[in-house]
């Protein structure tokens, strides 16, 4: 399976009028113009807020690699998935978590198109009034985040550990290591 390729199915339910099928990208779909995220600018969205239990149901990837090929950095939501919360950040997406009036604060400041920015290192929600709203996130994943490691560079950083192990175990037990 590939891992790239489903922005044209984000919200395939809500972005368009026509049922949606395999290979046919959204150039060749009825758009919906009422829907949020087919209107400027929310088009070029790059935070997503959203209500309690987002991404429940999304028990695969298929979910946060669409929010991620359509440009998504950041999903806001006061719960998740657990999941799709997991997966969002094995894919480069920052899920915040958020009291549900601080969404509505947000949101308010959204339909007015005014500009709202989150800032991983400063774990800050800039809302352009100079009273920042604050976010909580593990320390691990912040640096996976910040530093674009996914599964495979973690293993990768793991490499000298992993040749000194196997260099001792082929000492202590080179039957195992037979050509």
């Amino acid at each position: 399976i590939k891992k790239f390729g489903f922005e044209d199915y984000l919200f395939d339910g809500w972005r368009y009028k026509d049922d949606g099928k395999l290979g046919v990208t959204k150039d060749q779909r009825v758009i919906d113009e009422n829907f949020i995220l087919n209107k400027n600018p929310f088009n070029e969205s790059k935070i997503l807020l959203t209500r309690d239990n987002f991404g429940c149901g999304s028990s695969r990837e298929h979910a946060v690699w669409a929010l991620r090929d359509f440009g998504i950095k950041a999903v806001i939501a006061s719960s998740f998935g657990d999941i799709f919360y997991n997966n969002c950040f094995k894919n480069g997406i920052l899920p915040i978590v958020l009291k549900e009036d601080n969404i509505k604060e947000l949101a308010e400041i959204a339909k007015n198109k005014k500009e709202i920015t989150v800032n991983l290192e400063d774990q800050k929600i800039d809302k352009g009034d100079n009273t920042p709203l604050s976010f909580d996130i593990e320390p691990f994943r912040k640096e996976c985040l910040v530093n674009g490691y996914d599964d495979i560079a973690l293993s990768l950083k793991k490499t000298k550990d992993v040749e000194t192990y196997l260099i001792k175990k082929k000492k202590e037990t080179p039957w195992l290591f037979s050509a």
